[in-house]
């Protein structure tokens, strides 16, 4: 959907909520883009291991920041993205080091002011459904679209385990929650929309119906 205006729709909650699962359905409904903030965060915390950065060397994250070069762009309508001229893999965005590490990385302002302007290239350019965890807060703020997906505790934690995902649920809530830049939040305006007993297909639905169309 190329246009003057393009359609912004915000979709933010916590870990295995389902938000990717249902932004990527909207996405192919409405023949919009797809893109995952959580993946550029991943993909910068899988290089800073691949280079041997601790994670915790804030000065060190930094210093490779400033070295490396993103490209974020799409495939189809898939959001895509390439750091230091490599194309990131699902399998090297979802490593169990990834996972033990990214809240860390993704809490240390200069990176989110980095890859948060990536993120907006992607509004500008056009339509687009882009999932996270500040989405709607800050990427987005003036889009009428925005939606929180959430699920109870339990059935995240079920659902991390059956994606085969080794990590804590409520640590990572902790993490996500209590970061000083950007933290996870219900937006303001936000629609809640809580997935706990819905199949996908019934929250792409209910997100749908309650697009606004400007």
């Amino acid at each position: 959907m190329e246009e003057s205006n393009p359609l912004i729709i915000a979709i933010d909650g916590p870990a295995a909520s389902g938000k990717s699962t249902v932004a990527r359905g909207v996405a192919q409904r409405l023949g919009l883009v797809f893109v995952s903030s959580g993946a550029m965060y991943r993909a910068f915390t899988w290089w800073v291991l691949e280079n041997g950065v601790d994670p915790s060397d804030r000065s060190a994250v930094l210093d490779l920041l400033n070295r490396t070069e993103f490209v974020c762009g799409k495939d189809g309508r898939e959001g895509t993205i390439d750091i230091g001229g490599k194309r990131m893999t699902d399998a090297e965005l979802s490593a169990t080091a990834v996972n033990g590490s990214v809240s860390r990385i993704a809490s240390i302002p200069e990176v989110r002011e980095r890859l948060v302007a990536e993120q907006r290239r992607y509004g500008a350019d056009s339509g687009v459904v882009m999932e996270g965890r500040d989405i709607g807060s800050v990427v987005f703020p003036d889009t009428p679209n925005k939606f929180y997906i959430d699920a109870a505790p339990e059935v995240r934690a079920a659902r991390r385990r059956a994606q085969g995902i080794i990590d804590s649920v409520s640590e990572r809530d902790r993490m996500d929650s209590s970061r000083s830049t950007s933290p996870l939040l219900i937006p303001e305006g936000a629609v809640l929309v809580d997935s706990s007993h819905l199949t996908a297909e019934e929250v792409v639905s209910r997100v749908i119906d309650m697009i606004v169309q400007e």
